[in-house]
């Protein structure tokens, strides 16, 4: 939507007091027009004979000059450039009221009608204008002005009224399109008012200090109108190229579209009638996929004819006025929805776009196929100006890249940099920073053999009590620190602390295995190896006391990277447990091939197994998958009996949950472990009967 169609628009708000203002002001204008004249006959019909050719040759001009009409760049809220003030203001000194008024109004009607205005608009800019002539008209009368500039003396109070006049003009036209403004879009008066004085001044001021000059020439020589004229022609090319300059600054050159800064105008001008109708839009951030590999592989030639290909079709994506395509930068693409409905309507508008990307390119008989990631975020709910909508589009991106998604909607807990996480983030990592973090601890879940009910390890589990908010979810704590730094300082912390207190429990007897989990960036770091062999040498524990969690559709996502670190560990006898298994994408091979020695069955399949025979079956299919591969098998979330006898059925190997006992500190774990008795042992465990709704 661009900014002409913006003010063609009516607030849906307090609609009845801005179109009531339009009709006192055009009302006002047709009562200043007609008492002027009332007062101060016109006596220039009988005489129009006797004006001066060069009087002619400015009206002529005046309006020549307005067949390409200049609209301000950048700023909403200023009127049009009048590029004929100087000849209107000259002319209301030379011919009288009503010429001046006849050719402004002349002027009017080109100016807008070349920018669309709507008839309304049309009518209050004309009216607008009047009465800023009037109130020039006034100030000559006033100052008693000469109605030529014959002699020394009459120059020098002449060009003093023009002045004068030109200045009342210009205060009288600022003042009502700035009130105008204030009704349209609601903020403050002289906000808006100082805003966009700055354009006005540079170009109404120097068309109006040429009205003396042109005043002059007339009186002297059509010839000089002319020459006089020329410098006039220079401010208009001037707030042309102004104007060119700033739709060069705010379009991509490459592709055409929109850039960052044009795009973000037309977003704000979109809020301003959201805010104002109460309705709702969305902004989308999209990034193309492997673009950076057309370039290597084809040339960046091909890479901008690609860019181009793709603007024309995001261009026709968005062929209406309420959605709005724009290149952002790079490989990235920026939408603006506007009127939609709410989250869904989004997106589903959201995949119209992505469907541009659905048929391959053509490139010097290459097809190139597209693909690329959308965020999503809406007004009001994700941000209520441009900087907040974009970055949390821009974030709800990422999710959607990391997810292999292809679409997401913004959610907070996407947004790893926020102010608070970002403070969360500092306090976190200066805890780790002392010697005993404060509020940083770790609890232990106890690890159930199925098949004789003892316990044969536990899984550290992270948790955080922050001084000031308290207890923080630790998945919302590790989503927090995965991205940054302070997540290798975490898991070295929390590595030490376990091995730590494996070496204390076998010194008092127990010989329990513990579960720590890490991240695949974890498995990347150089050293990470060489620390732990560091650690548990240091703490005389066993390399098979440890069992290393990572989640399974992470370390899927890059499985050829980890994999030296992998054997490394092999070698040393650490295990490594792929956890919430089954809800990512593994193979045969890459379990065989990363030295996998555990899968954890999610929560999710083994919480609903009472209810659903899907999920069985997905239990089931682990289970049989993990003894066909000599794996040890987990479940987790096991919260009641018949969940746990069902699991011993089907010849799951271990379980964690609630049903056994929930994770507590180690003090608390030793004392339960002294209480702990195992269940009876299953006499005829194949003989157990299935629940009904699995057979």
């Amino acid at each position: 939507m661009t900014a002409t169609s913006l003010r063609n628009t009516a607030p849906t708000r307090r609609r009845g007091a801005f179109f009531g203002y339009m009709a006192a002001v055009v009302a006002a204008a047709v009562v200043a027009v007609a008492l002027t004249l009332a007062l101060s006959p016109p006596m220039w019909i009988p005489t129009m004979a006797a004006v001066p050719v060069a009087v002619w040759l400015m009206a002529v001009l005046a309006v020549l000059v307005e067949v390409r009409p200049v609209l301000p760049p950048g700023s909403r809220y200023s009127q049009a450039a009048m590029i004929s003030l100087s000849f209107v203001i000259a002319l209301l000194l030379l011919w009288g009221f009503l010429p001046a008024l006849i050719v402004q109004t002349v002027v009017a009607v080109l100016i807008f009608t070349g920018l669309h205005a709507t008839a309304w608009r049309m009518a209050f800019n004309a009216a607008q204008w009047a009465l800023a002539l009037t109130a020039a008209h006034l100030v000559l009368i006033a100052l008693d002005a000469p109605t030529t500039i014959s002699g020394r003396d009459d120059a020098a109070s002449a060009v003093g009224a023009l002045l004068l006049a030109g200045l009342a003009w210009f205060v009288v036209s600022h003042i009502l399109v700035t009130t105008t403004w204030a009704l349209r879009i609601h903020v403050s008066w002289w906000r808006l008012c100082v805003r966009s004085l700055r354009y006005e001044m540079v170009v109404h001021g120097a068309l109006l200090a040429f009205a003396p000059l042109l005043a002059m020439a007339a009186s002297l020589s059509p010839v000089l109108v002319l020459l006089s004229a020329g410098p006039i022609y220079a401010v208009y090319r001037m707030a042309r190229l102004s104007t060119e300059r700033e739709r060069v600054a705010m379009t991509d050159m490459l592709t055409g579209l929109p850039n960052r800064k044009g795009f973000q105008q037309v977003v704000n001008e979109n809020i301003d009638r959201c805010a104002d109708a109460g309705t709702k839009l969305a902004v989308l951030v999209l990034d193309l996929n492997r673009f950076a590999t057309v370039n290597s592989a084809l040339g960046h030639d091909v890479g901008d004819r690609l860019l181009q290909e793709l603007g024309r079709r995001f261009e026709r994506a968005c062929d209406g006025s309420s959605r709005v395509a724009a290149r952002i930068g790079g490989d990235e693409f920026a939408f603006l929805l506007a009127e939609i409905t709410g989250e869904e309507d989004a997106k589903r508008q959201a995949v119209r776009v992505q469907a541009a990307l659905a048929d391959a390119v053509w490139l010097d008989e290459v097809s190139v196929d597209a693909s690329g990631a959308i965020g999503v975020a809406c007004y009001p709910e994700h941000g209520r100006d441009f900087d907040s909508l974009f970055k949390h589009a821009d974030v709800a991106m990422s999710e959607a890249k990391s997810r292999d998604s292809g679409l997401a909607v913004y959610a907070p807990e996407f947004d790893h940099h926020s102010v608070e996480r970002l403070g969360l983030l500092g306090d976190l990592r200066r805890a780790l920073e002392l010697p005993d973090p404060p509020g940083v601890e770790l609890y232990y879940q106890p690890q159930i053999e199925l098949s004789t009910g003892e316990v044969v390890g536990v899984e550290a589990l992270l948790r955080y009590h922050h001084p000031t908010q308290g207890r923080i979810d630790p998945g919302e704590l590790i989503a927090i620190a995965e991205h940054s730094a302070v997540m290798r300082i975490l898991t070295y912390r929390v590595l030490d602390e376990a091995v730590g207190q494996l070496s204390r429990w076998r010194a008092s007897g127990l010989r329990l295995r513990a579960a720590v989990n890490v991240s695949v960036r974890d498995l990347h770091a150089a050293d990470f190896c060489e620390y732990l062999t560091d650690r548990l040498e240091h703490h005389g524990v066993p390399p098979e006391a440890l069992q290393l969690e990572i989640i399974e559709s992470a370390l899927m996502a890059d499985p050829r990277r980890v994999v030296a670190t992998l054997t490394k560990l092999e070698a040393l006898g650490v295990g490594l447990s792929l956890d919430d298994f089954g809800t990512g994408f593994s193979s045969m091979q890459h379990l065989r091939r990363l030295q996998v020695s555990e899968v954890k069955i999610d929560k999710s399949f083994v919480l609903a197994m009472n209810g659903d025979p899907d999920s069985v079956a997905i239990v089931r299919s682990i289970i049989d998958l993990g003894r066909a591969l000599g794996l040890r098998v987990v479940a987790e979330g096991v919260e009641d009996e018949r969940t746990w006898r069902h699991l011993l059925s089907l010849g799951c190997d271990l379980a964690q949950g609630w049903f056994h006992a929930k994770p507590m500190p180690a003090a608390e774990l030793a004392a339960w472990l002294a209480r702990y008795r195992p269940p009876a042992v299953m006499r005829a465990v194949r003989a157990v009967p299935e629940p009904a709704e699995t057979r």
